[in-house]
């Protein structure tokens, strides 16, 4: 019988530069970042049922810093997504559940989570980018296997956006955790293969050319919630 693989645990920070395309950039989050967080907390928070998404001071800031302790224990690298075209703070995403089995430090499989958007944001394409902006470090830089994605399962707007793009279902794994109103949640699972990349990204880059250009966002170009849900 062959020998199991070894798996290296990450024993430290690992390495991901400011990741910029043209209508988001993601930057390492800091502590500095709470105020600019909370900002954009601030707006409806009709699409937020199914996230932890702290609306005060004290509560961000305790969001922060849990992020941060992750990161230093190599388990996840936490970023704040910017809008280039206003310089703003308009929410949060993360690698997380990040294993490392052929390169000490060097992560072979990842989760994209923690996701979200200030309402002001949404259905503009930033998530979109966002999205092939993280997947390509992941796939091309790191040289991933896998990327898992996840959600409460009854979010079907949240699957609907993993969907669209590419990603495969892999099943629902049933009371998985404690769910935000109080029950046990449900988990749907989903993940791209490393194979499964180039068609991925082809299809996020034809996402993303269907949306106005960025300048056009606040401008007299509308958007289109139709055909554009994330």
């Amino acid at each position: 019988m062959a020998p199991a693989a070894r798996m290296w645990c990450p024993s430290g920070m690992i390495d991901c530069p400011t990741l910029s395309g043209d209508r988001v950039r993601l930057e390492p989050m800091d502590i500095g970042s709470v105020e600019a967080l909370v900002a954009a907390a601030s707006g409806s928070r009709d699409t937020y049922a199914y996230a932890l998404i702290p609306p005060e001071l004290e509560g961000m800031t305790k969001y922060v810093e849990a992020a941060l302790e992750e990161q230093a224990e190599g388990l996840s690298v936490p970023f704040v997504i910017v809008d280039p075209s206003h310089e703003k703070i308009v929410g949060s995403t993360r690698y997380m559940d990040i294993v490392c089995w052929d390169r000490p430090g060097v992560p072979s499989a990842v989760e994209i989570g923690s996701t979200w958007l200030a309402a002001s944001v949404q259905r503009t394409g930033i998530n979109t980018e966002m999205k092939l902006l993280m997947l390509a470090h992941a796939f091309e830089t790191w040289e991933v296997h896998r990327v898992t994605l996840k959600t409460d399962a009854r979010n079907q707007r949240s699957r609907t956006a993993m969907e669209r793009v590419g990603c495969r279902f892999e099943g629902v794994r049933r009371a998985h955790m404690p769910a935000l109103d109080g029950g046990i949640r449900d988990t749907a699972y989903y993940s791209i293969l490393r194979s499964e990349w180039p068609a991925v990204k082809e299809r996020l880059e034809a996402l993303i050319d269907a949306y106005p250009p960025p300048a056009a966002r606040w401008g007299s170009a509308p958007r289109s919630p139709d055909r554009h849900p994330a």
